[in-house]
């Protein structure tokens, strides 16, 4: 970690490490001859994101002290993201995920982070705590929750957004295979919702935090924990975006799918950015969405992310540049 670490106003916390996505598009990982290899974890694409909209961003996490954690360092910095809070944990290796890509919606992922990941072994000696509190958007995720160490550290650091004049965001991110169930994930969602300003999910993970699954109902059921902004993305069926006195309802953009993995970190990023502009809710969900569908049209996610022009290309056009 830098001892002099540069200021950045956005800061996202939780996982990093190496998508591994096939080449040959629509074949199973037993069949597949090539491979790229990306930087990944869901924060840290939207943090990345974020930077190319013109951001100063930074992302908490951590790396093993193995060639993928020096590669995810590099990766950010070239990407424009700073790796001042990337920590190095000895004793656990960089994280792998594979993907199967069959479009336009069936993109099963394999994560190789056992018995842990470094983004979940953080000490708390080893945040950068006055960061947390001036960050004017933190954006963190349910895989955070998941360990009890690591549960207990975004309990700090939500001590500190307390006293933050900040934005907190919870991406509701829910990959059940990380969890012990979903009452585990429910519970732990449960302690920290009514601490953030806005919550961000597809249907089934909504159903997961708050046991609805229908998008006015779970948006509603968002509100009534105390959050100020619930958003509930559906896909090709679009996303619904409610306040305690506004509703918005955005139309999918339509592209040909390649990945669609990457389409919620990106419109997360472009969400900061209309937030950060202070843009009413309508342009600002309806930019995410067409951040999201810009990066579903490539096989990447992290170096998809597009930059102002070529996203403000396409949502003037509606042509991929």
């Amino acid at each position: 970690m830098s001892l002099e670490r540069r200021y950045v106003d956005i800061l996202t916390m939780g996982r990093s490490g190496i998508d591994v996505f096939p080449l040959q598009i629509g074949a199973h990982l037993e069949d597949v001859e090539t491979f790229g290899k990306f930087l990944g974890g869901s924060p840290t694409n939207v943090a990345v994101a974020a930077a190319r909209l013109g951001h100063r961003s930074g992302v908490i996490t951590g790396v093993g002290d193995d060639p993928f954690g020096r590669f995810v360092t590099r990766e950010l910095e070239r990407l424009g993201v700073s790796s001042d809070h990337v920590v190095t944990v000895r004793d656990f290796h960089t994280p792998v995920t594979f993907a199967e890509l069959f479009p336009p919606d069936s993109f099963p992922l394999y994560f190789y982070r056992e018995p842990s990941a470094p983004d979940l072994e953080l000490g708390e000696d080893q945040v950068d705590w006055d960061a947390v509190e001036r960050a004017g958007i933190f954006w963190f995720t349910v895989t955070g929750l998941s360990r009890d160490s690591s549960f207990g550290l975004h309990l700090r650091a939500l001590d500190h957004r307390d006293r933050s004049s900040g934005v907190t965001i919870l991406d509701l991110d829910y990959r059940s295979n990380l969890w012990s169930g979903m009452a585990q994930a429910r519970s732990r969602v449960a302690a920290v919702l009514s601490r953030v300003d806005v919550a961000v999910g597809n249907r089934e993970e909504c159903e997961m935090a708050v046991g609805v699954s229908d998008p006015e109902g779970a948006a509603d059921a968002l509100l009534e924990r105390g959050i100020n902004l619930a958003i509930v993305k559906q896909g090709p069926k679009g996303t619904l975006a409610k306040t305690a006195d506004e509703r918005v309802w955005v139309e999918a953009w339509d592209v040909d799918v390649v990945n669609g993995l990457g389409a919620g970190d990106a419109f997360g990023g472009a969400l900061i950015h209309g937030l950060v502009e202070g843009w009413d809710l309508e342009r600002t969900i309806r930019y995410a969405s067409a951040a999201g569908a810009y990066v579903c049209s490539h096989i990447e996610c992290s170096t998809a992310m597009p930059t102002q022009e070529q996203l403000n290309t396409f949502v003037e056009t509606g042509v991929l540049p």
